[in-house]
């Protein structure tokens, strides 16, 4: 029976009221009615679902009227495709967004509830880990608030990827719990439900027409469910979409095997399944791992390419305009199986000619590359596809065929330059090289940083750029000022009001005003003080926590970001060593207190990476219980890094450590989160840095080490890092002291692996910078001294952050890649 048109000119009803009372009115309802509480005996979490409820309530006028003009003006929708968002908690940032912050933190007061209270209360969706996932987060938000018809897609984690504890300083991975007591947040779409096949074979079908078609016939299904948050954008310009996917097996039960006694058998179809969105990023370090890894990318790459071919299908009733009506993002190579997928759904499903298919499929994608790092840039054994995707690794060898044949006949390229251009990789085992698979499918190809960008062209795709010049192109990172400086810094926030008007509320740009009251006295003793009651809020968390007490007036020189050794932890805390060394060595200096806080998680598979937390651990417990270095400085590792840790940690920061290896971190968020909230950064010319470098002045931050070209020239020399340790006496002293177990007399052998990795390759630069990056720190503390010199150089960081917002980063995509107009605020 045809289904009824849908009437998308239902009339919207008006907005909900939004006072204290009416509000306070609606919580208790929710209560009462949804949770099935007496006030009386209602517990905190009873208050914040109920909260959260009453919030979500006033956002789903907009959200359905959001679809529906999308609907009614047939506007080109925009699909993001990533396998973290780290979106972290929602109601904040919902309440902010839609200017209820103030009339919810009255109705509660009136109800003796603390607002704040309960936004602590609120789990951070483990759907992420790092930068890559936060970026995907500010990306749905301002795409929301420059009203861009928008869908996030990717996976829903019931565990993301851990909570990390430390064991006597070592990192610990246990379950993330987000999802025990359900998501008052999400909506299952149980219609939205699509069935994704694995294995099995692939079969040639002649039509009556004479054509020859491959039909793929899985022997393995499952079916990914959707689950839909809503994603709001400031000032509720417009509400988007964030749908995730849930593996569900077909049968739940099989009841034969559990009938004859096979209990546990008869559930392994649902183990299977749920394996799929069980965790983030499994350890692909056995088949096993690796074959979940492609499962998983797979099934929400093609479970999400289905429902945008439905929904296109559904408004436009033919695929011929599909590349006018949608652009897909494809964040990194997690989901680059979809330029795959898409194809074999236009030719094997919907009857498409190869040609007509192909240009559909590059007119519809865009490809973000998020790293230079070979072993990020994914690959998968040929025999995996084979046997997992097998009409897949015919749909690759098709179009890799088409590509050779162009860059032979088309290019007239070398044998060598064929085989850097090649989808299949034939060293060392033949592998399907995803970001090749990326870069052909797509029309646009971008990096996240000026300097990324360019490195992208003459390393990693240097021959698929000479192939297809007009494709690569950049997009510099952004954050979204709403949450990294609105929400998680509202002092600063209030007192940038205060000073230059509430313009910049709604255009980011007009921070620039604040320049001119950057050596303003009065202006900087309010500024400071708002540091310093970022610092105390974070003080008093550390000590809640860790039991570390430590000073508010010292410097907070923090390092936040996955743990990994181009990012140089190891170069921050050796250099935490030797100033350990010097203060015992030299009591009477004019020493700047100092507290240098960690946090960040390794991947569980990444020994060297936790070998790091564990001396970052061990130098803090001898450093902070030492008498000799009178509080001057401390050193702390805050497990469980996750968003709603940074919200707190990023405003009291006071020095920002960005000091990767150059040419090795493409962009870089946290820089911009620091610099937003007043933090000077002491960092390398790498990534975003460079960027931050020419917005914010040479004067106003803090420069060290080698160029990318410097670093790639001295790869190359045969000078031994031996040599270089050898003419620092300093840094060998350090490393000596690391290596011979001083820190670590329980396990004296502990780091000698580690150091003496340095001493043999060093690929990350760490000794080659030492003496650059400590003698940045000794300008460091000299700026210090001068509270007027650095307040001002703080203040003009925030000042001219206005670039690096996330708005600005989308307005470019969606003009210069998605081919979406943005509408005018």
């Amino acid at each position: 029976m045809p289904q009824k048109p849908i009437a998308y000119d239902v009339p919207t009803p008006e907005l909900r009221a939004a006072t204290a009372e009416s509000i306070q009115a609606e919580i208790l309802a929710r209560l009462i009615y949804s949770i099935g509480k007496d006030p009386i005996v209602a517990r905190p979490h009873d208050w914040l679902a109920a909260t959260i409820m009453t919030v979500r309530d006033h956002v789903m006028d907009r959200w359905m009227e959001s679809s529906r003009e999308t609907w009614r003006t047939s506007h080109k929708r925009v699909y993001y495709l990533s396998l973290e968002f780290l979106i972290g908690r929602l109601m904040r940032d919902a309440m902010s967004n839609v200017g209820l912050m103030e009339p919810v933190r009255e109705a509660l007061k009136n109800l003796n509830v603390d607002l704040g209270d309960l936004i602590n209360l609120e789990p951070d969706a483990a759907l992420g880990n790092g930068g890559l996932g936060r970026l995907a987060a500010c990306f749905l938000e301002s795409m929301s608030t420059l009203k861009i018809p928008a869908y996030g897609y990717g996976i829903r984690y019931v565990h993301g990827l851990f909570r990390q504890e430390m064991s006597e300083g070592w990192q610990v991975e246990l379950p993330e719990e987000w999802l025990a007591h359900g998501n008052p947040w999400e909506f299952e779409r149980r219609e939205s439900a699509y069935e994704v096949g694995f294995g099995g074979h692939v079969e040639s079908v002649t039509d009556p027409d004479g054509e020859v078609r491959q039909e793929w016939r899985p022997n393995d299904h499952l079916m990914a469910v959707a689950f839909d948050t809503p994603i709001v954008g400031w000032r509720g310009a417009r509400v988007n979409t964030l749908r995730l996917w849930s593996a569900q097996p077909i049968d739940p039960i099989l009841l034969d095997k559990f009938n004859a006694g096979d209990h546990i058998g008869a559930l392994e179809e649902s183990a299977k399944a749920e394996a799929i969105t069980r965790v983030l990023y499994p350890a692909d370090s056995t088949a096993a791992g690796q074959e979940l890894r492609l499962r998983q990318e797979f099934f929400f790459s093609s479970a999400s390419l289905q429902d945008i071919v439905r929904r296109h299908l559904q408004q436009y009733g033919d695929l011929g305009s599909l590349a006018d009506k949608v652009a897909v993002q494809l964040n990194d190579t997690h989901p680059a199986i979809s330029i795959a997928e898409l194809m074999r759904i236009l030719v094997d499903e919907n009857g498409l000619k190869w040609d007509e298919a192909w240009k559909l499929t590059k007119g519809t994608f865009g490809y973000t590359n998020h790293t230079l790092l070979p072993e990020a840039l994914e690959s998968w054994p040929v025999f995996l596809l084979e046997r997992l995707l097998p009409r897949h690794m015919q749909i690759v060898y098709q179009i890799n065929a088409d590509v050779l044949a162009d860059a032979r006949d088309r290019a007239n390229f070398s044998d060598a330059q064929i085989a850097n251009v090649s989808l299949i990789d034939e060293a060392g085992g033949r592998r399907v090289r995803m970001g090749q698979l990326a870069f052909v499918g797509s029309h646009s190809i971008n990096g996240v940083s000026a300097l990324h960008t360019q490195l992208m062209k003459q390393t990693v795709f240097s021959d698929l750029h000479k192939l297809y010049p007009d494709r690569i192109n950049n997009k510099t990172n952004g954050i979204t000022p709403r949450r990294w400086l609105m929400q998680c810094n509202p002092g600063l926030t209030q007192l940038i009001a205060d000073t230059i008007g509430p313009a910049f509320l709604d255009d980011i740009d007009r921070l620039k005003d604040l320049d001119g009251f950057a050596e303003d006295a009065g202006f900087q003793a309010r500024f400071a003080q708002v540091k310093l009651e970022n610092k105390r809020k974070l003080a008093q968390l550390i000590q809640d926590r860790l039991g570390i007490k430590v000073s508010p007036d010292a410097m907070f020189d923090v390092q936040i970001k996955r743990i990994h050794e181009y990012k140089r932890q190891l170069l921050n805390i050796i250099h935490a060593v030797a100033m350990y060394d010097e203060i015992r060595a030299h009591p009477e200096r004019d020493w700047v207190p100092r507290v240098k806080i960690f946090a960040g998680k390794a991947a569980p598979g990444y020994w060297n990476a936790k070998l790091i937390i564990k001396l970052i651990n061990d130098v803090a417990k001898v450093i902070n219980n030492d008498p000799a270095v009178r509080g001057l400085l401390k050193v702390v590792f805050l497990p469980n890094y996750n968003v709603s840790l940074a919200e707190v940690i990023v405003p009291a920061a006071d020095l920002s450590e960005q000091i990767s290896t150059a040419g090795m971190e493409a962009s870089g968020t946290g820089n911009m989160k620091f610099m937003a909230n007043g933090a000077i950064t002491i960092g390398t010319m790498d990534g975003a840095n460079v960027e931050m470098h020419e917005e914010v002045g040479a004067d106003n931050i803090v420069i060290f080490g080698m160029t990318a070209q410097e670093v790639e020239d001295m790869r190359a020399e045969r000078t031994t890092p031996k040599q270089m340790i050898d003419a620092s006496p300093r840094l060998h002293e350090v490393l000596e002291t690391i290596a011979t177990g001083v820190f670590s007399p329980d396990d004296p052998d502990r780091y000698r692996d580690l150091i003496g990795g340095l001493y043999e390759h060093d690929w990350f630069m760490v000794t080659r910078d030492f003496d650059a990056y400590a003698k940045a720190q000794n300008e460091v503390d000299a700026i210090w001294r001068d509270k007027t010199q650095w307040n001002a150089m703080a203040i003009r960081n925030t000042a001219r952050v206005g670039f690096f917002s996330s708005d600005r980063t989308i307005g470019q995509y969606a003009q210069d890649i998605w081919g979406v107009t943005v509408p005018s605020r």
